[in-house]
């Protein structure tokens, strides 16, 4: 029958093995929260450059009369 001492030994090793692995996936899960985070900044940048010329062509077309002949019947100048 194994002794009290080796038993506990055994539930340390056990516990800093879940430890470890525990701190493993923590670090592995850091770095794709912080993976995401940056693509999350850069969409967020995209989407508001996106909102801007949008903004920008808004404004272009309210200042062109109503009754403009469209872009393709416009005479090209080479």
């Amino acid at each position: 029958m194994p002794s009290p001492d080796h038993h506990s030994d055994h539930r340390l090793d056990r516990l800093e093995e879940l430890a470890f692995f525990q701190e493993e996936r923590l670090h592995a899960l850091d770095a794709a929260l912080t993976a995401q985070q940056a693509q999350l900044d850069r969409l967020e940048k995209s989407m508001a450059q996106t909102a801007d010329i949008l903004r920008q062509l808004r404004e272009k077309l309210a200042d062109q009369p109503e009754n403009a002949a469209p872009p393709h019947f416009l005479p090209r100048h080479w």
